[in-house]
């Protein structure tokens, strides 16, 4: 079966979805954009799309079954719940929504109308993170106990009106709902306690360059930066676990696993030792010998996958892979951390 998609919203990641599911999926067609912006209408046109004259019109569309909404954040809830109201199946781009509590009104439409809905969360495909997901599965690293995440740029700045705070802008709800997702994804343990510092260093409105701090039931801690005016990168990611370390330099994902040998027990030597941080036992460096290099685990992933996911459940042939409970876990977080900023101490809690 063929379904047929409408996409409301046509700006980056508006174009992005009807580009993707025209070269990827094939199973999906695209019946038209709505935007309420007649310049992104004529965009459409000029690439041969379908566009519909309103939103009202769009839902109307007895062949469209499935509708992705790629508007500004704080136009999700209204036309998720008109869209779930119409008979139609709803994809959403994030953050869902601003605050938790908007999400648990759609998942309260969601219920009443026994519609689809998803957020799309396509980060999970990323293969920095599937790397780290597969060294995690596969045992090379041991217990995870910290990993930090972080996404840096230069830019200085939010773009369009993801730097006005009244349609949800900000880092925090830009990438940050993608990292910690992701963290979320590698422990599945409630959150006990979450820290945030949320700057606003050139955009006024919202939080421009950020850490954010989370401590799960498990023991396991995450450290997550998103900065716009970072000029020496660090790594990608940096995991540590009992039995290894693993490093992802950048988004080309080279790095590797530094992992210890069964049969190399270290043993306290007497002597203090003379290293180029001065006298010290405790950072003196391991010797190679105690150690094994690995190369990070081979992975194939494809955004596209998020959208075969979709088709699969509404075909009836497989589970949904991006769950809004587990949505509403992460919003639930975030609204923790705007918490933590606003009155400069963490969060205790249990999510």
């Amino acid at each position: 079966m063929k379904h047929r998609i409408a996409v409301i919203g046509f700006g980056g990641m508006g174009g992005w979805h009807v580009r993707n599911i025209q070269e990827k999926i094939p199973e999906l067609e695209v019946a038209g954009v709505w935007d309420i912006r007649e310049e992104a209408l004529a965009k459409a046109r000029e690439l041969g799309l379908h566009t519909y004259a309103s939103q009202e019109e769009l839902l109307a569309d007895p062949t469209v079954d499935l509708v992705t909404v790629a508007t500004p954040n704080n136009f999700h809830k209204p036309i998720a719940i008109a869209a779930m109201q119409a008979g139609k199946n709803v994809v959403c781009e994030k953050p869902v929504t601003i605050v938790s509590s908007d999400l648990e009104d759609i998942l309260k439409v969601r219920d009443e109308t026994g519609k689809l809905f998803s957020v799309h969360q396509n980060r999970r495909w990323d293969k920095d993170f599937r790397i780290v997901k597969a060294a995690k599965e596969q045992g090379l690293l041991g217990e995870l106990y910290f990993a930090e995440s972080k996404v840096q740029g230069s830019r200085q700045s939010m773009h369009g009106w993801r730097g006005y705070k009244v349609n949800g802008g900000g880092m925090l709800l830009d990438w940050g709902i993608h990292l910690l997702d992701q963290v979320m994804q590698l422990d599945p343990s409630p959150v006990v306690e979450a820290g945030a510092h949320l700057l606003s260093v050139f955009t006024p409105e919202v939080d421009d360059n950020i850490k954010l701090s989370i401590r799960f039931e498990s023991g396991f801690r995450a450290m997550l930066e998103m900065s716009t005016n970072c000029l020496i990168n660090s790594p990608r990611w940096h995991v540590q676990g009992t039995g290894g370390t693993l490093q992802i330099d950048d988004w080309s994902c080279k790095g590797k696993i530094m992992q210890l040998k069964q049969d190399a027990a270290m043993a306290w030597d007497d002597d203090i030792v003379y290293t180029e941080a001065g006298p010290t036992r405790t950072m003196a460096p391991r010797p190679a010998f105690t150690m094994n290099e690995l190369p990070l685990p081979e992975v194939v992933t494809d955004w596209a996958d998020y959208y075969r996911n979709i088709i699969g459940v509404l075909d009836g042939t497989a589970e949904l892979i991006v769950k809004p409970e587990q949505t509403l876990r992460v919003m639930k977080v975030i609204d923790l951390l705007f918490k933590a900023e606003e009155e400069g101490q963490s969060q205790k809690c249990r999510i």
